[in-house]
């Protein structure tokens, strides 16, 4: 065997025995901690049982495709505190279970699509401290599962609010961009951001220009008690005129803004409207609001998260000049939040409102209602059974009346009705009752005599009540 052979046979156990911890770092179970250690080049290999690795505080300059294969369980990655200027595409690859990135504190200047693309899991990820001076519009494509980004304290002028949907990103709650370098907002973008990615979007300490539009939107996040707004109501700060000079906050200097009437800040966005209407027919959504200018122009997010920006007529939908969006035939499924933006694209003012519609299912109203029918025949069925009961003669044989006895009394009594029937009997009853069950039991036993003949004992005589087995009273023959 070559020498050559034998490299490549150690290099293949040592990659498979996934029990070889890097040198200078540091192995507790599925932990993998190589921070602080001085590392300028990528440790390589990693122990396939890695789930957490630590790469913060070193030299590291940039990231090769295929720096992590052989770790499919890693969810967790550190890489703080490096001078990582450059991430190559494939850098993610063969980690698609990784949940949280840390490349913060680093040089990294523009990201991309191709850069984490590789990260459907990704929920948390940190970009903060960089040299970020740009982010491409699909930067965050793709990565649904993302909770929280942060771009704060870089360098960036322009960011693509216009990317982030509800349903591209349906479970982000945080966007920080504080501490930037953004100047003008695209204030119709951003109120048109899910409602929790507006009350989580961090937009302080950036040299923003003031203007009515940009005011209102943080007058109205500020009425709501956002808290990227409640929490850092001292740090919004915007330049008058343009000019670095003059810098207020805006917050806090509402008299700045008196042209900026209440009724404008207000209008920001409208209230929300309900609709309810049945399947099968037309509806019709208005964008009514305060804006009327002539230069106006109206964008609709359908509850499918479709934009529709132009004035169409598809067969099921319809935008219309006025900016009012028709649904021919409504269904089912068209039921949800519609959400209208109108811009006046000459005084650069906009305004949305929400439209919550509702579709039901059309059903045939009955006539009768089915529980009132049922209970209202079971009480004419036992009004008939009693109106029988009473009314009816007793024609059957056990209520005829039994021969007249001299020791009963049947004077007063009908025993064909049905009070006679169930009625108690009377206490005469009962007592000529008792007196006709009576019996007289002579009781007369043989006795031997002294000569052997057998002779009668007089004996007393019993009364006996047969029918409560007790003896009435006792009398001799000779009573």
């Amino acid at each position: 065997m070559t020498s050559t052979s034998c490299v490549v046979l150690i290099s293949l156990l040592v990659q498979l025995s996934g029990a070889i911890c890097p040198q200078g770092c540091l192995c507790i179970s599925d932990i993998l901690n190589c921070g602080s250690s001085g590392l300028d080049r990528f440790p390589n290999p990693l122990p396939f049982t890695t789930s957490v690795l630590d790469l913060s505080h070193n030299r590291l300059t940039w990231l090769a495709a295929g720096n992590f294969y052989g770790v499919p369980r890693l969810h967790t990655l550190r890489m703080s505190h490096n001078r990582i200027s450059l991430l190559s595409p494939g850098a993610f690859h063969n980690i698609s279970r990784l949940r949280y990135l840390d490349l913060s504190s680093n040089k990294l200047q523009v990201v991309g699509k191709y850069h984490f693309q590789d990260l459907p899991a990704l929920e948390v990820l940190l970009l903060y401290n960089n040299r970020l001076t740009r982010v491409e519009s699909n930067t965050l494509m793709g990565l649904g599962s993302l909770r929280k980004v942060y771009f704060s304290f870089n360098q960036i002028t322009d960011f693509p609010f216009f990317s982030i949907r509800k349903h591209s990103h349906p479970n982000l709650v945080t966007l920080d961009l504080s501490s930037n370098r953004l100047f003008r907002l695209p204030v119709d973008d951003i109120v048109v951001l899910p409602f929790a990615v507006q009350k989580g979007l961090f937009l302080h300490n950036n040299s923003l220009e003031c203007d009515c539009s940009m005011y209102r939107m943080f007058w109205h996040w500020e009425q709501k008690g956002y808290p990227s707004v409640k929490d850092y109501k001292d740090d919004y700060k915007c330049l008058m005129y343009g000019e670095p000079q003059i810098s207020i906050n805006f917050l806090r200097s509402s008299h700045y803004f008196e042209n900026c009437t209440i009724g404008k800040m207000i209008s920001l966005i409208s209230p929300k409207a309900d609709k309810i209407v049945y399947e099968g027919e037309q509806v019709r959504l208005d964008c009514t609001g305060t804006l009327n200018g002539e230069d106006l122009s109206y964008s609709w997010v359908t509850p499918h998260q479709e934009n529709i920006s132009q004035l169409i007529q598809n067969g099921t939908l319809r935008l219309n000049q006025d900016g009012s969006l028709e649904i021919l035939a409504a269904q089912s499924i068209d039921s949800g939040v519609y959400q209208c933006t109108a811009v006046d694209n000459t005084r650069m003012v906009n305004e949305s409102r929400e439209v919550n519609l509702t579709v039901v299912a059309q059903c045939m109203e009955e006539p009768f209602n089915t529980g009132y029918t049922t209970l209202m025949g079971c009480v004419v069925t036992l009004v008939l059974i009693l109106m029988y009961l009473y009314l009816t003669p007793c024609r059957c044989g056990c209520c005829k009346p039994p021969p007249p006895s001299p020791s009963i009394s049947t004077s007063g009594e009908d025993r064909c009705t049905l009070a006679s029937i169930f009625a108690a009997p009377s206490t005469d009853r009962l007592k000529s009752k008792s007196q006709s069950d009576r019996h007289v039991v002579f009781l007369e036993p043989l006795l031997m005599g002294k000569n052997g003949q057998p002779f009668v004992v007089e004996q007393p005589t019993i009364e006996w009540d047969t029918e409560n087995f007790t003896i009435i009273r006792e009398r001799n023959d000779s009573e």
